[in-house]
């Protein structure tokens, strides 16, 4: 049986746990929330494994090699990837680093997070609706062919001695984006090997959510 983490049942949380439900009926769902009222309307929506406590500490504590999880959908309002790796690598040795000045001219649509901490980076210029199809070539809004992915845009960056890791989200159902577990434990690894400055982005064909890094053993 397919295994699919949910880490947050806010409201992204809860448009994937129905969505996944309808398109994926004979998974095994598990939620991930520390607001009892938010697990319980997600069990209202399908039938779950409700877990209450922090998805960051629940996924440093379950998320080992050969975890039975298949998926893991990051629905927290947070870069729920950098978040994690700081806790496996430890809060003293990776910490955000401030972006070198030519990262931003580079990327699409670029904002800042209120901290100054992540870059967003999106081909749109407007607003995407939360049930978006994610076609192959085309933005399903306008209809404009996407030149290139935004995950592969943002591997081929190395602005001023930055490596890119790049996390892929791979679209489980409209609106609804994905991460492969063995990956996830991937980005971790790829930073310990080398020491120095990253760019740890987390991103679909279209967005992106990046923060520079840097890692000191």
């Amino acid at each position: 049986m397919e295994t699919i983490w949910i880490i947050g049942a806010g409201h992204f949380g809860q448009l994937a746990v129905k969505r996944i439900a309808q398109r994926k009926p004979d998974c095994r769902l598990v939620v991930v929330d520390p607001d009892p009222g938010q697990l319980k309307a997600a069990q209202a929506n399908a039938e779950i494994i409700a877990c209450r406590g922090n998805g960051i500490d629940f996924l440093n504590q379950y998320l080992k090699p050969g975890a039975q999880v298949d998926w893991i959908i990051p629905s927290l309002p947070l870069h729920m990837a950098w978040e994690w790796c700081r806790c496996q690598l430890g809060k003293d040795h990776l910490k955000a680093a401030p972006a070198p000045t030519n990262l931003a001219p580079m990327l699409p649509n670029v904002s800042h997070d209120p901290a100054g901490v992540h870059l967003y980076a999106s081909h749109a210029d407007f607003i995407c609706p939360d049930n978006c199809s994610e076609p192959e070539k085309r933005c399903s809004i306008t209809r404009k062919p996407r030149e290139q992915n935004m995950y592969d845009y943002i591997a081929d960056l190395m602005p001023m001695g930055f490596r890119a890791r790049v996390l892929r989200s791979r679209q489980l159902c409209p609106g609804v984006g994905g991460l492969i577990p063995g990956e996830l434990l991937a980005l971790a690894e790829q930073i310990q090997s080398h020491p120095g400055k990253h760019l740890v982005a987390t991103s679909c064909k279209c967005h992106a959510v990046v923060t520079p890094a840097l890692y000191v053993p």
